[in-house]
């Protein structure tokens, strides 16, 4: 059970094992599909996504270290990279690179695959939001892979996509809520990275059947992953800037800003956010057709500097904002206790100058005197 703190945008106590299912679907349906593989695929993912499994159920059961994390994904990652059918040959003329050796290829998708799984993990923040983009994205995948007739990786798609559409009605119920956690998003952003991986590594011959050029393969690739990729890079950099650590945790992602500073829902906050996923990509695609890929770069990094532009005036940390709203409260108890004192003081004179009024003539018996001085005593302490 996942118990609220002062980050959660939840009240109560709610599950997060709901990347279980994940886990037992994929591999219930990869035994129906393993003949479809050309290179024995299902005998590197299986591996890689029960590694992901068990260190996501032991992060969301008792929390572990990023440290551990990272090296279970390295782990998970390598039996992925030793499968032929994964190897990226030729960047296709991307920014004029063609030819790649084998060991550029493991550094190039061994990272790749570390920030995918890593991004998605990270958007993972608001109800709905994980499910609605990983739907978006497998069914990108589904079409790409489907028309390129890679038929395991299609049915792949359609699986995790499959599940990711049964979790959302009860990421997003009222009385029956659920979770992924760290179990699911590991699991997706796995699955993702693979079909990433695929994606770049297809032969030229099978990007004829797709609507844009073969040289903005990796653009197109990018465009697809644009929401977890710009949230990653925006929220490393403001933790960055504050001298904090990248992994260290705040409200300062892109649909915590929805939320907190353009009081969005979360339903609004992942529809709205996985509209603009899949409007970006059909942009790309077009372009992708007939622009060159220095083009497709130029464009792409100025959407990413104005959208940087846009949401950077929304970069507050949230010690700070809780500092200045006890201080806040403080000062008000403060205020309202000064306003009291001040009543009871004015109360007290009020009354006194009633007595005397009353009586004429002050009492000056010493008694009396003794009792004048406590009672001026007590008005100036208060």
């Amino acid at each position: 059970m996942d118990d609220p703190n002062h980050r959660s945008s939840h009240t109560n106590k709610t599950p997060t094992l709901g990347g279980v299912s994940f886990f037992y679907t994929l591999v219930f349906a990869l035994f129906f599909i393993k003949n479809r593989d050309q290179f024995d695929e299902v005998m590197h993912i299986i591996p890689g996504l029960t590694i992901l499994f068990i260190m996501g159920l032991k992060d969301d059961l008792v929390v572990i270290s990023p440290g551990s994390k990272l090296l279970a994904q390295v782990f998970a990652i390598i039996f992925v990279l030793t499968n032929p059918s994964f190897t990226i040959h030729s960047l296709n003329g991307f920014l004029n690179i063609n030819e790649i050796p084998y060991y550029l290829y493991l550094i190039i998708g061994g990272f790749m695959m570390l920030t995918i799984i890593n991004s998605y993990n990270l958007i993972d923040g608001i109800d709905g939001l994980a499910s609605v983009v990983g739907m978006v994205i497998m069914v990108i995948y589904t079409t790409i892979f489907y028309m390129t007739e890679e038929y395991f990786f299609a049915l792949v798609s359609i699986t995790m996509n499959a599940s990711l559409m049964a979790f959302l009605g009860f990421n997003l119920s009222s009385d029956k809520k659920i979770f992924m956690g760290d179990t699911g998003s590991l699991i997706v952003g796995f699955i993702i990275s693979v079909l990433t991986l695929k994606f770049l590594a297809l032969r030229p011959v099978a990007y004829t059947d797709l609507p844009f050029l073969l040289e903005n393969a990796p653009l197109i690739a990018i465009s697809i992953l644009i929401v977890p990729l710009f949230d990653t890079a925006r929220v490393f950099a403001i933790r960055i800037a504050n001298k904090k650590g990248p992994f260290s945790p705040d409200r300062n992602h892109t649909h915590h800003v929805l939320i907190d500073y353009w009081g969005l829902s979360h339903k609004q906050a992942s529809f709205i956010i996985g509209c603009f996923n899949l409007l970006f990509v059909m942009l790309f695609i077009v372009l992708g057709s007939t622009a060159k890929n220095l083009g497709m770069v130029i464009m792409l990094v100025s959407v990413v500097i104005i959208l940087g532009y846009i949401f950077f005036k929304y970069n507050y940390n949230f010690a700070t904002l809780k500092q200045k709203i006890l201080l806040k409260r403080k000062v008000e108890k403060l205020k309202s206790r000064v306003d009291d004192k001040s009543g009871k003081k004015k109360k007290s004179l009020k009354s006194e100058s009633q007595k005397t009024n009353s009586s004429g003539i002050r009492p000056v018996n010493g008694e009396n005197r003794r009792e004048d001085r406590k009672e001026k005593h007590s008005i100036d302490s208060e």
